[in-house]
């Protein structure tokens, strides 16, 4: 649907998340104990540390005849995140450091939805994120399947509807979600829930205001530094600033530049040949270019193509019917230095550049395009 509504799913499917402990204990080594039910004695649990790209399991621990376990252990550097599971289905994040003194207790049958933290206000705060998400959780779910149904029967009205109710509980889940990050600015939790339920590319000053947080607040914390990370490059393209110049080669080798079309409203879209939803967004890009074009002081579009074969590119431009001018592309795949420069890790990406070269608007899609359009060009 939108690369905001994925974001929600990938983020309500990760849910079981952050529970930081850090009592006052001086005794070093982090301790995890809890009741599980519907867990017979012997039931296998497992606890993995996430690392840069997976997580490694770093010890198991088995349930007594009531349900009860015990897990203790050592995490030398700063806190890290734990990943406690009984099974796939059944499965919570923990963020644990040498101070953890952590009480888990809920249904290994139904973990997810009924565990319960205590000794920690990092735990506190990730549950109460994982219950906002998961209130939303079913109906996303309900409303996707409805999309997919409407699309595959051929139904726009109905489409559009539904898109707005999914865009409508997508908006109060990312207002609920700020809210409690808001308000726990300074806590580890903080830095790993930014990263894992808000979407930078939509609320870059909410971000970007949590990463300032966290550089003071926690600034040895590895989610700290992937924020600086995952934030750097898109400074250089928060709306307001100056669009970042792109000058690269049209399909007949000439360079063209992105600031030679100073004057006009310019859409820079990234796209490729081999990208479905980017050729399922031209026809959206080709109504509003045609119906905008010569329009107030005038639209066009710049597309940066992330291709690698030059045939394929200029066969999609022609089967497409992208007729403005402005197509270039240094043929190099994720690799293109425009992309680089615009901190693009996913496609379709597309910035509104006003006449003076300023972003005014991103990932703008059909109806919003052509709203935001018919706003700036009357």
């Amino acid at each position: 649907m939108t690369a905001t509504m994925n974001l929600t799913l990938a983020a309500v499917a990760l849910l079981g998340l952050t529970n930081a402990c850090q009592n006052a204990s001086a005794a070093a080594g982090y301790e995890i104990s809890g009741q599980l039910k519907n867990a017979p004695a012997g039931t296998t649990l497992h606890l993995a540390e996430l690392t840069s790209s997976q997580f490694v399991e770093r010890g198991t621990a088995k349930t007594d005849a009531q349900g009860n376990f015990t897990f203790k252990g050592e995490q030398p550097a700063t806190a890290a995140v734990y990943q406690l599971k009984v099974d796939e289905p059944n499965q919570v994040l923990l963020v644990l450091d040498n101070k953890t003194r952590l009480t888990l207790n809920g249904d290994a049958k139904n973990l997810m939805t009924t565990y319960a933290v205590k000794g920690s206000k990092d735990s506190e705060v990730i549950q109460e994120l994982t219950r906002s998400n998961l209130a939303s959780k079913v109906l996303l779910e309900n409303l996707g399947q409805r999309y997919t149904a409407a699309s595959n029967g051929g139904q726009p009205d109905s489409l559009e509807a539904i898109k707005s109710q999914y865009l409508t509980t997508v908006s109060r889940l990312t207002a609920r979600n700020k809210a409690i990050i808001r308000r726990n600015a300074k806590s580890i939790a903080a830095g790993f829930a930014v990263l894992s339920f808000v979407s930078p590319d939509e609320e870059f000053s909410f971000v970007d205001s949590i990463a300032t947080v966290q550089r003071t607040a926690q600034p040895n914390s590895p989610f700290t530094a992937a924020l600086t990370e995952r934030l750097a490059p898109m400074r250089a393209t928060a709306i307001g600033t100056a669009a970042p110049e792109i000058n690269l080669a049209k399909p007949d080798g000439t360079k063209l530049s992105l600031k030679s079309l100073r004057g006009k409203y310019v859409l820079l879209d990234f796209w490729a040949s081999w990208c479905g939803p980017c050729r399922g967004e031209n026809p959206n890009v080709v109504k509003a270019y045609n119906e905008y074009k010569d329009k107030g002081k005038g639209f066009t579009v710049f597309s940066v193509s992330l291709d690698d074969d030059k045939a394929r590119w200029t066969q999609a431009i022609a089967a497409d019917g992208l007729a403005w001018p402005n197509h270039v592309s240094d043929l190099q795949k994720w690799n293109s230095a425009a992309a680089a420069a615009y901190g693009i890790q996913a496609i379709p990406q597309s910035f509104l550049i006003d006449p003076q070269g300023k972003i005014v608007a991103k990932n703008l899609r059909g109806p919003a395009l052509q709203a935001k359009l018919a706003e700036v060009l009357k």
